[in-house]
């Protein structure tokens, strides 16, 4: 009796033990380069939906459907796009079912997020990517987007970190580079960067998959299924009207969940419209960031034009970059 239940319990333990090999195979074996939706050319259709923020200014989603139609584009808008609940551009349901719509449409090769502001992560989860799986397309934003970005990596797929259907209330001569970087990314042009160097850079250089977002988007992921690994890749991030001990704390989120331990390297966009405390906290964001990770030896890119301001370029997030820091000069060089 007593040898037949050592049988039985063997046995599970045995079962138990192929499915743990079987488990780790499949994560050993999981492909390192992300799945690049096709990139669009003229004649192809995008679609503008609102996940987030309402839509309070109708003229620049009319200035952003005659942006993309001059290149060849064909434009069709969510059906609740200018609706209201509150602060959010209708309802949760209203939301998920514009965005669901684009991603089940086979005919829509990328979908443009309107603005950012806050709701995407209360309809991340209504959402469901099988169709979209079986005709990837891709996701344009930033901010708020960025529960978006997080999420569709682990899935498997590339995202674009750009310009918004909002931005067009910026001035022409303003966004030029901003609109250039975008279409560029697109239609599938090479992206490479060359900016002066921050004095407060960390010199090296460094490769892998481009990962991150928005600052305060990305600590709000942590622990839930939309989280990033950053092993071995280059995070990014960005912020807009934040308190500095806000952002320090949020750093030091990141910092506590695992976030640089294994890192190849660290980029900082653009930290805009900073709030000023009563009390002064007195570290600047490169003191913040460079105390963080002072143990750490990875190279890091301050000041990179990219984030709330007029000067946003275009990130393909889930690509593999290569980054070279110098004294004089940062390069951000993405594969093709």
């Amino acid at each position: 009796m007593l040898k037949d239940k050592i049988g039985i319990i063997s046995c599970h333990l045995f079962l138990l033990l192929l499915c743990t090999i079987s488990i780790n195979a499949q994560n050993n074996t999981m492909p390192k380069h992300l799945i690049t939706p096709a990139y669009v050319k003229p004649g192809d259709t995008i679609a503008i939906v609102a996940p987030a923020g309402a839509i309070k200014n109708k003229t620049v989603i009319a200035k952003a459907v005659k942006l993309v139609e001059s290149w060849g584009l064909h434009v069709i808008l969510g059906a609740h796009l200018f609706d209201r609940d509150y602060s959010f551009s209708g309802t949760d349901v209203q939301r998920a079912e514009d965005l669901q719509k684009a991603l089940d449409n086979p005919a829509v090769k990328a979908i443009w997020f309107a603005r950012g502001g806050y709701g995407t992560v209360r309809i991340i989860d209504r959402l469901d990517f099988t169709k979209f799986k079986e005709h990837p397309k891709w996701l344009i934003g930033y901010s708020d987007i960025t529960v978006l970005h997080s999420h569709l990596h682990n899935l498997g797929y590339e995202t674009l970190h750009a310009m918004m259907p909002l931005n067009m209330k910026v001035k022409k001569e303003d966004r030029l580079k901003t609109v250039k970087t975008f279409k560029d990314a697109l239609f599938g042009k090479h992206l490479k960067y060359r900016i002066l160097s921050s004095p407060q850079n960390k010199l090296g250089i460094a490769r892998g998959q481009l990962v991150g977002g928005n600052l305060a988007i990305l600590q709000s992921l942590l622990g839930s299924v939309s989280s990033v690994n950053t092993d071995d890749k280059i995070l990014f991030f960005e912020d807009v009207e934040e308190y500095l001990y806000n952002i320090d704390r949020m750093v030091y989120a990141l910092k506590r969940s695992g976030y640089f331990k294994h890192i190849k390297g660290l980029i900082i966009g653009e930290m805009t419209d900073l709030k000023k405390n009563t009390n002064p906290f007195g570290y600047p964001i490169e003191d913040i960031v460079l105390e963080a990770t002072k143990e750490y030896h990875f190279p890091i890119i301050f000041n990179f034009p990219a984030g709330h301001d007029k000067d946003n370029r275009a990130l393909i997030l889930g690509r593999t970059v290569k980054i070279k820091v110098g004294k004089k000069h940062a390069v951000v060089d993405f594969d093709i």
